[in-house]
């Protein structure tokens, strides 16, 4: 007994080595700031102390001088979709196989981790890619971002969501709940509980229809309230959260009353509906860059099928216009890009545009990380640079807060107090 009180003595006095980073310059997202000269140490995965002036470092601790770069929490991208890339009829292969998607989102999730995005949310998938990556990405077998996912998106039958659309009748068999498709509210609650046994994060509803479907209207609303309603009180009871993707006004308002957490893209949303997304909570993820990429893609011959490029036109141009007014309005925003519509890597870009639109650069850096924590409950660990919270934290080359552009030069990467980009 005396040796393995000793042994226990010596195991309660270990003390491990500490990373320290020093840092001219780094954002405070909570206190909307820019703080000056830090010394900032992490134990493990844990931001342990943030010390004004740069303190002594020890022998046994490991070192990273940042100065002269710009440190930010780690980004949080809320609609991402791993495993795809949209390509031009010309590009397209004749067939993909659910295996080369899954090979592709880890690929996709590495070279999101290295743009400086430590966590996303994955809304809308095949089957249970994302599902599967995440889990692989938790156990450190994988390396990639943080994931949150709803595994496969819930339509109706013909809506956005719907896998066999645009397919000869004769090639499918009708989709049940379980495959996504539904029709009535005990079909919603049909659908939910089989992404809760899958092992899904939460829910993606197409609530309208969308840009790239192969179908006619990419804004008419596609759940009837009985339906949305269902999926909310379905989700809510598995304590899952519910994106939705929408275009037209009265999809949204549907869902926006019945309890969503947040709007995807909301191109043609009302005064009405961002008062009520104001009085219920409900976060408002634009995708501007999706709706960039497609009205600039619309100009090119074949470059998407023929019912799809005059929706691309119109509904592209849209999404900044929509941003920037539901912005003023006082709507909370939280950051996303859609990326898989347009290439991964360039979620940056979503920030350029956000300042072009009207909001000021702090506040889009705000809407990556701790409003985006906030969307995903996980603000009292992730989302700042604070003591006791876990250590994701990037720097950029130069001062994003001058120059926006400044956040494509992501040089340092580290992602639960591990480096995994160091340039």
């Amino acid at each position: 007994m005396k040796y393995i009180y000793f042994i226990l003595l010596f195991l309660s006095s270990t003390v491990y080595s500490a990373t320290i980073i020093y840092t001219d310059s780094y954002i405070d997202v909570i206190n909307n700031q820019v703080k000056k000269n830090f010394s900032i140490t992490i134990e493990k995965d844990i931001i342990t102390s943030i010390d004004k002036g740069f303190i002594n470092i020890d022998n046994e601790d490991t070192f990273l001088d940042l100065r002269g770069r710009t440190l930010m929490p780690g980004l949080m991208d809320m609609h991402v979709h791993f495993g795809q890339e949209y390509q031009s009829k010309a590009e397209r292969p004749e067939k993909t196989e659910r295996e080369t998607s899954a090979i592709m989102a880890a690929k996709h999730a590495l070279i999101t981790l290295k743009a400086g995005f430590t966590t996303v949310r994955q809304v809308g998938d095949s089957g249970l890619i994302a599902i599967s990556l995440r889990d692989l990405v938790n156990s450190n077998q994988v390396l990639g971002p943080r994931i949150f996912t709803s595994g496969k998106s819930i339509a109706t039958t013909g809506g956005h969501a719907d896998h066999t659309n645009g397919i000869s009748k004769d090639s499918y068999e009708y989709p049940a709940p379980e495959d996504g498709v539904i029709n009535g509210p005990y079909e919603a609650f049909t659908a939910v509980r089989q992404r809760y046994k899958d092992g899904a994060d939460g829910i993606k509803l197409t609530v309208t229809g969308g840009v790239l479907s192969v179908a006619k209207s990419g804004d008419n609303p596609q759940f009837t309230e009985e339906e949305v309603n269902a999926v909310v009180k379905a989700a809510k009871d598995y304590g899952m959260w519910v994106a939705v993707h929408a275009h037209g006004s009265e999809g949204m308002k549907r869902a926006v009353i019945a309890g969503v957490d947040s709007v995807e893209h909301g191109t043609y949303m009302t005064n009405e509906v961002m008062d009520l997304m104001i009085n219920n909570g409900t976060y408002y993820v634009p995708t501007i860059s999706a709706g960039e990429f497609v009205a600039d893609k619309s100009k090119i011959d074949n470059y998407f099928p023929e019912i799809v490029r005059p929706k691309a036109a119109s509904v592209g141009p849209q999404i900044g216009n929509t941003f920037n007014k539901a912005y003023l309005r006082g709507v909370k925003i939280a950051f996303g890009t859609d990326v898989g519509v347009q290439p991964h890597g360039t979620n940056w870009k979503e920030f350029l545009y956000m300042v072009n639109y009207g909001m000021p650069a702090i506040e889009t850096i705000q809407s990556a990380t701790i409003t985006t924590a906030k969307l995903l409950g996980i603000d009292s660990i992730l989302g700042s640079i604070e003591v006791g919270k876990v250590a994701d934290i990037i720097a950029v080359d130069g001062n994003p807060l001058k120059n926006i552009n400044n956040m494509e030069n992501v040089s340092f990467v580290m992602k639960a107090g591990k480096v995994i980009k160091f340039d």
